[in-house]
């Protein structure tokens, strides 16, 4: 089989598709990635060929403002409507050609995208080429979820409901201008525009299978996902034989301490005051150890500022390794994270409100599976009363234990497999 594999360039968008790329060249099957020159790199990294973007343009989510410098005096949702047109759909046509151009040397069967990426609409039913979505996180509507990028929980009351109403009209406005962009793209290639569903969910609709990065257990009660999506449980990055192993302190693993992990993800890493300081302040001097991974940003400034014993600052550790050993994890609610946390049995403390980090912390919170701040800079006793909270809660215990279990009841790969033939060979 020939996949062709495509993100938009964004590490929430890109990770999880790695492990399905991964186990497919390592059946045996021709596996390639068309990308841009940054996620290239990191496509090359992990083994894999890459082929290059031609007419289209890499824009990434953690240069917006370097990219595009009018976006800096746009705020609310002029800002959000501006990201979803650059972002999602002023690629679109040139993605598409691309694509178009790539089939005359690289005849794929399949391409495997994630869900962010608008062209998959046009590769699927102007290619007839079977398109399989890897949704980036679960802020899909549906009936009776809560409008996403809002951090609501499902409605319960009369007033509840209408203020999501309220909310699902507002988010109509702001898409509008991307939704119209992409509809008279898809009416220039002679096909029915999107609707109601709006971006990026009604895309992923028209896709063969739409495969959701999580499980039930971690969702809201009676969340009805797209009608083409099923739960496949943790599609878990893979790391790639030329990523340099960082080992889990020592320290940390012979910790009697109660061990508690803090990171800022890998967008909006760049000011520490938000979320690292803070629990660095928090819980310096208390019975917990520390460990912070910057993913590169102001190190050594923050080992200067809390040198000791109590906290240990690293640019980058492997959460795989690193998770076993921890009691509760602070962060902003990148799905990415939050997944990793859960699978490995450790409670989530959410702090983000951007990207949808909101919805995803808002899960968190329904669930019983951690504290959700419903802030993006909460202080440092905020931080420390949801630390204690999470360890002493036993009900917060059981409820991750469960979904780790519920995790680990899938055969992910398989299932993603499995798919996958099923569409390439008709049974």
């Amino acid at each position: 089989m020939k996949a062709l594999f495509a993100s938009m360039p964004a590490a929430g968008h890109f990770d999880p598709l790695t492990p399905i790329a991964a186990h497919l060249a390592a059946r045996g099957d021709d596996v390639r990635w068309y990308a841009g020159p940054r996620y290239a790199g990191k496509v090359e990294r992990l083994g894999m060929s890459v082929i290059p973007y031609d007419r289209a343009t890499e824009i990434e989510a953690d240069r917006l403002d370097e990219q595009f410098p009018e976006r800096s005096s746009l705020k609310g949702p002029k800002q959000i409507s501006f990201d979803v047109e650059k972002f999602f759909v002023s690629n679109v046509e040139n993605n598409y050609l691309d694509l178009v151009d790539i089939r005359e040397t690289f005849d794929f069967d399949v391409l495997v995208c994630d869900g962010g990426f608008c062209a998959e609409k046009l590769v699927e039913e102007k290619l007839r080429i079977p398109v399989f979505a890897v949704a980036p996180s679960p802020i899909l509507p549906g009936p009776g979820n809560p409008p996403p990028f809002f951090g609501f929980r499902p409605a319960k009351t009369v007033v509840g409901r209408t203020v999501h109403a309220a909310a699902w009209r507002m988010q109509a406005a702001t898409m509008k201008t991307a939704v119209t962009k992409y509809n008279d793209l898809l009416t220039a290639h002679g096909l029915d525009p999107i609707s109601g569903g709006g971006l990026p969910a009604e895309p992923m609709a028209a896709t063969r299978r739409v495969f959701l990065n999580g499980c039930p257990g971690m969702e809201f009660p009676r969340y009805q996902p797209l009608p083409n999506a099923e739960f496949v449980g943790h599609l878990r990055p893979e790391r790639g034989p030329h990523r340099a192993s960082v080992a889990v302190p020592e320290a940390v693993v012979a910790s009697e301490r109660k061990v508690i992990a803090v990171s800022q993800g890998t967008v909006d890493n760049t000011d520490p005051s938000k979320l690292i300081i803070p629990t660095l302040e928090g819980l310096r001097g208390t019975r917990h150890l520390v460990v912070a991974t910057t993913g590169g940003e102001n190190t050594d400034e923050l080992r200067e500022r809390f040198a000791g014993p109590d906290a240990i600052i690293e640019d980058y550790l492997d959460f795989d390794a690193l998770f076993p050993h921890i009691d509760a994890f602070v962060c902003n609610g990148g799905w990415g994270s939050v997944l990793s946390a859960l699978h490995a049995g450790v409670p989530v403390i959410g702090a983000g409100t951007r990207e949808g980090k909101n919805d995803n912390n808002a899960r968190v919170g329904n669930r019983g599976l951690g504290i959700n701040l419903r802030t993006e800079t909460p202080k440092p006793g905020q931080i420390a009363d949801a630390v204690a909270q999470v360890i002493d809660d036993p009900s917060i215990t059981t409820n991750v234990n469960r979904v780790r279990d519920e995790l680990d009841s899938y055969d992910t790969l398989a299932i993603v497999e499995d798919s996958i033939t099923r569409a390439i060979t008709g049974h």
